[in-house]
């Protein structure tokens, strides 16, 4: 299974546009903190590292609204 880069803009909508795939984890890694460098602040954009069967797939998880962590202090 591929890593998949993707650029994502949170407004004025949440969009997502891929940027590419690598086969290995340290080639995205590497070169997701290099866009990020690049890119982040110049396209008010984050860049994320998904690990999926295909394109279809890290969209999806992309696009998941994750519950945020509970904080010190509530209970579980």
């Amino acid at each position: 299974m591929p890593y998949y880069l993707y650029k994502v803009f949170e407004t004025p909508i949440r969009r997502l546009e891929r940027i590419e795939s690598h086969d290995a984890f340290k080639a995205a890694s590497a070169r997701a903190k290099e866009l990020r460098r690049e890119l982040a602040l110049s396209e008010g954009c984050t860049v994320k590292t998904v690990f999926a069967d295909n394109e279809l797939q890290a969209e999806d998880m992309l696009s998941q609204v994750r519950e945020p962590l509970p904080e010190t202090g509530e209970d579980y």
